[in-house]
């Protein structure tokens, strides 16, 4: 008997992310909804609204994280279960306790697995160092047995080594924005330009970015996303006396996908940046930017982690070099500068890649798939 999806409720939970969020929102949510469900989203926002087919409903934004991780994610639940969803599919660890109890109230649950909590927190500035394992460890132990309540989705490929029954949902480009990112314009090497997008921080590669005006003569450097203010001024002053060939959009405020995606139809870039210094955070990482970056045509220097030089190199459409070496970087930059042709072979090359195998429409099955297993 076929199932009516227009009455089964999804409801999708983030305390952490921003409603708009490119894996939550643009991906799943919609992908959802498009597929006939009937989905909410709870994440803090200004005001419940109807976007995309997706009903959001607002948590108010936390003064601090203590208040996030407590009092938010208290109200999550009681706006949960005003819900009455058939499904609740929620993405942040804080959350595991949630989930335990929806469980226990006999609803279907989804734990989305975004990061390697341990590696991100044991390079968390904003926490002393003494306490970071201790932190690392809870979060495991409490990741490990919540898991046994839920159904696991994971982000990246190398999360089965802790999730081994978890289903891999990767976060490639949607097929339907091909179009928006695909890069129209022609290089322009008068002025060269390189982008870097996502959040701006120095784990990032913020600094090494900033340092690029220094490498190569009238080289503008764009970094697109959120950065918090002390970490803009420190790149302002690393970029000095070339400030003016630095470009920050979203100092102190989140970038939308949409905005995002509107740097790349601006077409006239060199190449897409992730220079990421060494970490094992992200050297496993199947980093989400490099495939905007392909989809939009844009040749990619990465840093030289195997994940990301396999990828790099396996589809010929980009360089990788050692982040450190400052040198190197320079001669990657020039390299594309002199070589315009091939410059266009290799966004070409990221292009084709994509369309046949890095895209989110593959992945969006394996969502559904789920679901409906699920339902079953």
């Amino acid at each position: 008997m076929k199932t009516n999806k227009s009455t089964i409720k999804v409801c999708i939970l983030t305390t952490v992310h921003p409603p708009f969020d490119t894996r939550i929102f643009h991906k799943q949510a919609k992908s959802l909804a498009e597929a006939g469900y009937d989905v909410t989203l709870i994440a803090q926002h200004d005001i419940d609204e109807v976007s995309e087919g997706v009903k959001i409903v607002a948590l108010p934004k936390p003064k601090n994280r203590l208040q996030r991780m407590f009092g938010l994610t208290l109200r999550a639940l009681r706006l949960a279960l005003k819900q009455r969803a058939v499904i609740y599919h929620f993405h942040d660890p804080e959350l595991i306790p949630i989930g335990v109890l929806l469980r226990l109230f006999g609803k279907r649950v989804i734990y989305d697995v975004h990061e390697d909590y341990w590696t991100s927190i044991m390079q968390k500035r904003y926490l002393p160092r003494w306490i970071r394992p201790a932190i690392a460890q809870i979060i495991t132990v409490v990741e490990m047995i919540g898991s046994r309540f839920f159904t696991i989705i994971l982000a990246e490929r190398y999360y089965a080594e802790r999730f081994p029954s978890g289903v891999t949902i990767l976060n490639y480009p949607r097929h339907g924005e091909k179009g928006d990112l695909g890069c129209d314009l022609p290089y322009c090497f008068d002025a060269p330009r390189v982008l870097y997008t996502g959040n701006v921080t120095e784990d990032r590669g913020a600094l090494i970015h900033a340092r690029l005006v220094h490498l190569v003569p009238d080289l503008h450097v764009y970094l697109i996303g959120r950065c918090s203010l002390p970490l803009a001024e420190s790149i302002r002053e690393v970029a000095t006396p070339k400030g003016n060939f630095i470009h920050l959009k979203g100092v102190g405020s989140y970038v939308p996908h949409t905005q995002i995606r509107a740097y790349y139809t601006v077409g006239g870039w060199l190449a897409g940046l992730a220079l990421f210094p060494p970490s094992k955070h992200y050297q496993r990482k199947e980093l989400t930017k490099l495939f905007e970056y392909m989809a939009a045509g844009l040749p990619i220097i990465c840093s030289d982690f195997p994940v990301w030089k396999e990828i790099v190199e396996r589809n010929e459409c980009g360089l990788t070099v050692n982040p450190l070496d400052p040198q190197e970087i320079a001669d990657a930059i020039k390299y594309l500068l002199d070589r315009p042709e091939l410059c266009e072979e290799m966004g070409k090359n990221g292009q084709r890649a994509v369309e046949e195998k890095y895209n989110w429409e593959r992945e969006k099955v394996k969502l559904l798939e789920l679901y409906g297993h699920l339902l079953n």
